[in-house]
């Protein structure tokens, strides 16, 4: 048990885990905790003495460890209770390894996004990007940011606009364990306190420690043109190999991996890929792969030896049936796909068995304005339903706040 540990309470309230120890005038030990849900007592500070801080004020409660649970019993509870009794609650499946968000299928967001990461002209400062690529939002709404030119993952916690933190690389581009060579993607492995990363033209997936004081990752996968990068609950991974035109899935520790998607060369077929670069996958193990060059994106059942094109796949134009270079991808509870159409400059929502998707944000232009992108790359969603852009070349994030 540790600080920022997710816990269930009574078998039914998820809660962060914020303090344990002695409370004043109160005997035995107590777990200070913030409630995802629920309206607490105090905001960390009780009878004037300061515990912990929350995130919301009034969302704090102090109780017996006896009440809460861990691990897998969590997970459990909370598919059982929110996704698949409640129809308002932004509630991530399984929050060690994958974020799944329930959105409306009529949610709208706002129209201009704000900047929560970079957006101070392309430079390496703490307060700037270089060409962001793949992002990674963790549930308590910390992003990760593949700082793509700057060879870097980056770290912005939530309501942090101003700098960031450097997490891994910044030693400028090269091959030894301390460096990067332009990142492309990147995600939060919680099980290890690690990230895991597309090192791109180093041609290898590494993983890095989260820890105070780490100053080198570790070789996982070698002889890859990695894109992009996925993880399910049973902690299988999920690469993107641009090179061989392929996704494979790896257990920890496995080199070779097994075959999920592509594989046969490049082309247009339903068995091939041409170019895959971003990745999603959903609770039933069905990989979502942005077939970059064929101007669609696909999905592969799992076991699957053809794919099913979910999202243009008409060649590249900007009607509403077609995407021109798509990227980022998340795909919501509802099997609803959100994509960043990069050289569209927006973002498109495709509902289940669509044949054209809607505009989400953007699609005003290329350009600098709060309601514009130049090559949105990554994209995802934070537990709430709030969307994150990464605008490649504004070098930025933006947000876009569910209405």
């Amino acid at each position: 048990m540790k600080i920022g540990d997710h816990i269930l309470v009574d078998g039914k309230h998820p809660a962060t885990l914020c303090y344990f120890g002695l409370v004043d005038n109160h005997p035995g030990e107590w777990i200070g905790i913030e409630w995802w849900n629920q309206q607490g007592k105090h905001n960390g500070t009780y009878n004037g003495k300061f515990y912990y801080k929350t995130k919301n004020p009034s969302n704090g409660s102090f109780i017996r460890r006896q009440r809460i649970q861990f691990g897998n019993s969590f997970t459990q509870a909370i598919q059982k209770q929110y996704i698949k009794s409640f129809s308002n609650d932004y509630i991530n499946d399984d929050i060690n390894y994958s974020l799944f968000v329930k959105i409306p299928a009529n949610a709208t967001w706002t129209q201009n996004g704000v900047t929560v990461a970079g957006g101070h002209g392309q430079g390496d400062a703490t307060n700037q990007l270089s060409a962001p690529w793949g992002l990674f939002i963790d549930d308590d709404q910390t992003m990760v940011i593949a700082d793509y030119l700057n060879h870097r993952i980056m770290q912005w916690k939530n309501g942090d606009t101003t700098n960031g933190q450097l997490f891994a690389g910044g030693n400028g581009a090269g091959n030894g364990l301390n460096q990067l060579d332009r990142p492309t993607d990147v995600l939060i492995d919680k099980e290890t306190d690690s990230l895991i990363i597309c090192d791109k033209e180093n041609r290898r997936v590494v993983r890095w420690s989260r820890r105070s004081g780490t100053t080198q990752g570790e070789i996982l996968i070698g002889g890859i043109r990695c894109w992009g990068l996925a993880m399910e609950e049973q902690r299988y991974l999920y690469v993107a190999d641009a090179g061989k035109r392929e996704v494979r899935r790896y257990q920890s520790g496995e080199k070779n991996g097994t075959l999920v998607a592509g594989g046969n060369r490049h082309g247009a077929g339903l068995s091939q890929l041409n170019f895959p670069t971003y990745l999603f996958v959903d609770r039933d193990h069905s990989a979502y792969v942005s077939d970059n060059n064929n101007h669609r994106v696909m999905k592969w059942v799992k076991g699957a030896i053809e794919g099913i094109v979910v999202a243009g796949g008409l060649r590249q134009g900007n009607a509403l049936t077609q995407l021109y270079f798509p990227n980022g991808l998340f795909v919501d509870t509802l099997g609803t796909l959100y994509v960043a159409d990069s050289w569209n400059h927006r973002v498109m929502r495709w509902t289940q068995g669509a044949k054209q998707g809607t505009v989400v944000v953007g699609g005003n232009g290329e350009g600098a304005g709060a309601n514009q992108f130049s090559n949105p790359f990554g994209l995802s969603f934070d537990r709430h339903g709030n969307l994150y852009v990464a605008d490649y070349n504004n070098h930025r994030v933006q947000r876009f706040s569910i209405e």
